[in-house]
């Protein structure tokens, strides 16, 4: 019974990507064209968040928002507020080797083992680092561990680097994504890779992860199957309350719509000591479908910049176009 709910929870999904009537499949760049009235919303939503927070020394250069508006799905439209700055994601990178995963599954690169299922749901559904790391691990095919003489630690570097090919193939530019995510520190060559002051870490904006969940909620990554088993994992609940304040469902942009009736969210978020961040897909009751990623740095600890950023856009995106 259990199987026949998951089945079914997927083939959902796909006919929901498929409702949104966009073209799929598509490894090319998306081409969607930025909007001046949306400019203006992610303006206000900026500094909405920038204002209500300026007493505990919230800068611009510590918030980065981009938005989709997928109410026509034909012509999807984008803005965004420092889109293009490079950041520490922390677990929004996971995004990217969940998509990673998937293709290299297609292409037949790697098997699917029980293993492998359990490693990526955890990756995605409680954020595991250790999940994270072996996913990694599969993709590249490293390892961590002692350190590697110089030369072999530039061949460990280039095989390592293939998940970044891989999104440089399909247009993306301005990120880093090489390296596993740790809830403690790095060590080993793990801790060489990263650069004697951490200037190989990853790194992302928030374009380039709205894209990529544009892509996923709208069937283009990999496959329209494919796309609706990621969009499955990234399901969120954020009915009633937890005692978690980093619950992906409860923590970030789900605060937003606590109490709205309808809305449903599918969301990866990412928080460390010095960043909290959300990518959100988000419908709402009233039709409006959009992909929301909201950067936040040296504010981990403020759980309401995120949701303060996401009901200025809430609010405000079915009056502009």
């Amino acid at each position: 019974m259990k199987n026949r709910f998951v089945l079914s929870s997927i083939v959902l999904a796909a006919l929901s990507i498929s409702a949104l009537g966009l073209q799929r499949n598509s490894s090319a760049a998306v081409d969607y064209p930025r909007s001046a009235s949306l400019q203006g919303l992610v303006n206000d939503a900026a500094h909405s968040a920038l204002t209500k927070f300026a007493d505990r020394k919230l800068t611009e250069s510590q918030l980065s928002i981009t938005l989709i508006d997928l109410r026509d799905p034909q012509h999807p439209v984008t803005a965004s507020f420092r889109g293009s700055e490079r950041v520490y994601p922390a677990s929004v990178v996971k995004l990217f080797y969940l998509v990673a995963v998937h293709r290299w599954l297609e292409d037949k690169k790697i098997q699917e083992t029980d293993e492998l299922k359990r490693a990526v749901r955890d990756m995605i559904v409680v954020s595991s680092n250790e999940a994270t790391q072996y996913i990694v691990d599969v993709l590249t095919h490293t390892t961590g561990g002692y350190e590697l003489p110089p030369k072999e630690m530039e061949v460990w570097q280039n095989q390592r680097n293939v998940v970044n090919r891989y999104y440089s193939s399909l247009g993306f530019t301005n990120i880093n994504v090489n390296q596993k995510t740790f809830c403690e520190d790095a060590y080993g060559r793990e801790k060489v890779s990263r650069g004697p002051n951490g200037e190989n870490r990853n790194k992302l904006t928030t374009d380039a992860t709205a894209r990529l969940l544009f892509e996923i909620v709208t069937g283009r990554a990999v496959s329209t199957t494919r796309s609706a088993q990621m969009r499955e994992l990234l399901k969120r609940d954020f009915s009633g309350t937890s005692p978690d304040n980093d619950d992906q469902g409860h923590g970030f942009t789900g605060i937003a719509l606590q109490g709205m009736s309808g809305a449903r969210l599918w969301s990866k978020a990412g928080w460390t000591s010095t960043t909290r961040h959300d990518a959100a897909y988000i419908e709402l009751p009233n039709g409006a479908k959009f992909v929301l990623v909201t950067f936040t740095v040296d504010h981990a600890n403020e759980r309401e910049i995120i949701p303060t950023v996401a009901r200025v856009v809430i609010d405000g995106i079915t009056s502009v176009r």
